[in-house]
């Protein structure tokens, strides 16, 4: 079961009234439970094994939370500063660092940022939606690839207040 079958499942229970549903099939099972919070997780039958915890999309938000496949080599992962603020998509769509193909990218790491800078454009329905900082600070981190597709509050920078 691949994971548009999955978000299909979610969308079909979300308009039912059931409470929990198991399929299961050559490649893995499926749970998908309806609570507070409904939450779906799949674990695939072989090999490296790969867990997706789904969160059933509200009115206001979706996530996707894929655990990576089970191996033997550490997986790096960057540390977390306390000082740190993520500025997440308000939207899905696809995420641009530039104004077009020509043009240099808003922001890098480095770049100083105030409230009202755009810093990337996410293009949703054929709108171009310029992204604007709210606040000041430095950009630390890029969380997210040019032309790439993106969730709703999905971390895309990460910025040192200033």
């Amino acid at each position: 079961m691949d994971l548009k079958q999955i978000h299909e499942l979610i969308k079909l229970i979300n308009k039912s009234n059931i409470g929990e549903i198991s399929i299961e099939d050559k490649d893995g099972k499926v749970t998908i439970k309806q609570k507070d919070e409904p939450i779906v997780s799949y674990q695939q039958a072989a090999p490296p094994q790969q867990v997706y915890n789904v969160v059933a999309p509200t009115p206001s938000a979706s996530a996707i939370e894929v655990t990576a496949p089970l191996s033997s080599a550490p997986v790096a992962q960057t540390p977390k500063a306390d000082n740190l603020i993520t500025i997440k998509s308000p939207m899905i769509g696809t995420f641009y660092r530039r104004p077009s193909p020509d043009k240099p990218n808003f922001t890098e790491i480095g770049t100083e940022i105030t409230p009202g800078k755009v810093l990337c454009i996410i293009e949703a329905m054929k709108l171009f939606n310029e992204i604007e900082s709210e606040i000041s600070g430095t950009v630390v981190k890029i969380l997210v690839e040019d032309n790439s597709p993106v969730e709703y509050d999905q971390p895309l920078y990460l910025v040192e207040p200033s």
